[in-house]
């Protein structure tokens, strides 16, 4: 990690022209950029997820990622802005994970089953509750919550879905608004985990309620035993 500042002068380059005299190469300029933006993030991480969002000031975070309040604020408006940035690297991450949890499931069903059980518990991580589910709905909004909760996990279910409904395993009939219902039932179900006096209990409650839900929608046979 670079500091943002070597004897008061801060190293983020705004309005420093490509060919300045004497400047540094652009390429380095890039790469100071990106590292303090990057110390940034890992530093709101930390503290977001460790302090909770309205614990941590901004004083706190400049001095965590080793950078001038001035640094912070070239790259992030204001801290809701550097939150924003931090829950959506946490929910790839938990995206990310869940799809690798589910690799190898038996069919498309079993594979949303794990996938979304992995979710439940990668949640258990106190530092992605805090981030994820307890402060994100609050600071960024329900509305802006609900959009980059659905951009990170919506195309990734509805793709599972569909692959179930044209393997004949479930029978779904508008697959994209049972991935937002299920999205939903998703988020919820962690919330009850986080906020639960018995996670563990609450973890395989919602776990198994969630594969009934998908077990629910599978085709049902005729009477004269087709499907």
């Amino acid at each position: 990690m670079i500091p943002a500042h070597t004897k008061g002068q801060a190293l983020y380059t705004k309005d420093v022209p490509d060919n300045q005299p004497g400047g540094q190469p652009p390429s380095l300029r890039a790469e100071q950029v990106a590292q303090t933006r990057a110390a940034l993030v890992a530093a709101g991480r930390h503290l977001f997820g460790r302090d909770g969002f309205a614990s941590t000031s901004v004083d706190d975070l400049a001095r965590e990622a080793r950078v001038t309040t001035g640094a912070l604020y070239h790259h992030f408006a204001n801290k809701t802005m550097l939150f924003e940035a931090v829950f959506e690297q946490a929910h790839t991450e938990l995206m990310a994970a869940s799809v690798r949890a589910a690799e190898g499931a038996p069919d498309e069903v079993e594979f949303l089953a794990r996938g979304f059980e992995a979710f439940l518990d990668a949640i258990d991580e106190p530092e992605l509750r805090q981030i994820v589910l307890l402060d994100a709905p609050a600071v960024l909004g329900l509305a802006r919550f609900t959009e980059l909760d659905e951009r990170y996990a919506f195309a990734g279910i509805l793709t599972a879905l569909q692959a179930a409904v044209a393997a004949g395993r479930l029978d779904v009939e508008d697959p994209e608004t049972l991935t937002r219902l299920l999205l939903g039932a998703l988020t919820r179900g962690a919330m009850l985990i986080a906020n639960s006096p018995d996670p563990a209990g609450t973890r395989r409650s919602v776990a198994r309620t969630m594969r009934a839900l998908l077990t629910s929608l599978a085709p049902r046979a005729d009477p004269g035993g087709g499907r």
